[in-house]
């Protein structure tokens, strides 16, 4: 009996390359890329397609013909994507899998936990109103004609080579120097980090899955952890200690737009997701690495290469003119 075939577009980000290695193992996988330079390589036994999802005649030279029992969407961002997918997958995939985000869900939220009822509104994060917008466009082919969609909503998902404080690897590398880095707010909020072996281990048992058709699921982590603690777990990874400065959200997003959304629409708010949807259909479903643990990969990944500790000048400056507002 062969096996079931999956496809991948995109599977080499921080969300999809643990869970596409991962279908690697159970299904016949083909990861469609751009082919350009990453970090992460595609696993042994994956098939590789190279084409660029923003020009459909090189997804469409790509694919041919075929058909997939699964397509598992991590690029699209847009309405007209998601219709493109519809009119390209319909009748040749027995499901569509589209990554959404938990940053949908209405902000701030009303109530803990969130579930997957919780209403879809986020007034400040375009990029999440263009993922509810996504989502409203599968539930209406799913219910008018039967489109066989599942939607899934990350929290935030992250892996070695991802480092969730803001400067990124400039902010560890200023506590191994001794200098402050920066935390919102007053640090206490508390937040979801979802290793991406966790989520893969989560999303795998969904493909297939009929039971997923027509549904959608959010996939994080039980665990949650307040920004001082994933702060100092990064500085105790790195062999250092954190001198935390607290700036407000609101000066952040002021000093720096293009942080704005992410922390306004997002990361200033106190999530806690109740999982249990997710684990009634994947049942072996548990998170188990911890961000003390995940801290530590971090840091050693950076640590196995100097071009991967690069200072970033901009983030040095920006850094520094925020430590002056909060002290």
């Amino acid at each position: 009996m062969s096996r079931r075939s999956v496809l991948f577009l995109g599977g080499t980000g921080v969300i999809s390359s643990a869970a596409s290695s991962l279908a690697g193992q159970r299904f016949d996988a083909t990861v469609l890329t751009r082919g350009r330079t990453r970090a992460r390589a595609v696993a042994d036994g994956v098939e590789v397609l190279t084409a660029d999802v923003d020009d459909p005649e090189s997804v469409t030279a790509a694919l041919r013909d075929r058909e997939f029992d699964v397509v598992a969407q991590f690029l699209a961002f847009t309405p007209d994507q998601v219709l493109a997918d519809i009119e390209r997958f319909e009748g040749r995939t027995g499901q569509y899998v589209f990554i959404s985000s938990a940053s949908a869900y209405q902000t701030p939220p009303s109530r803990l936990p969130i579930t997957e009822s919780t209403p879809l509104m986020n007034p400040e994060s375009q990029y999440s109103r263009d993922k509810i917008a996504c989502e409203d466009v599968l539930v209406a082919a799913h219910r008018d004609r039967g489109f066989p969609a599942t939607i899934v909503r990350p929290s935030h998902t992250y892996d070695a080579t991802s480092v969730p404080l803001l400067g990124g690897w400039t902010a560890i590398d200023r506590m191994r120097r001794g200098m402050p880095v920066v935390v919102h707010g007053d640090g206490t909020s508390l937040w979801a980090l979802t290793h991406t072996r966790d989520f893969a281990r989560a999303f795998v048992g969904l493909l297939g899955n009929p039971l997923a058709i027509g549904d959608s699921f959010h996939i994080t982590s039980d665990a949650v952890v307040t920004w001082n603690q994933i702060a100092t777990m990064l500085a105790d990874a790195a062999g250092t200690t954190a001198d935390i400065v607290h700036v407000t959200s609101d000066a952040i997003a002021a000093a720096a737009p293009e942080e704005g959304p992410g922390l306004l629409g997002d990361k200033a708010h106190s999530v806690i997701f109740d999982n249990r949807k997710i684990k009634a259909l994947v049942p072996d479903f548990v998170a188990t690495t911890s961000f003390a643990a995940g801290a530590r990969e971090i840091v050693a990944w950076h640590d196995e290469r100097p071009d991967r500790r690069t200072v970033d000048a901009g983030a040095e400056a920006l850094l520094d003119r925020l430590v002056a507002l909060g002290r």
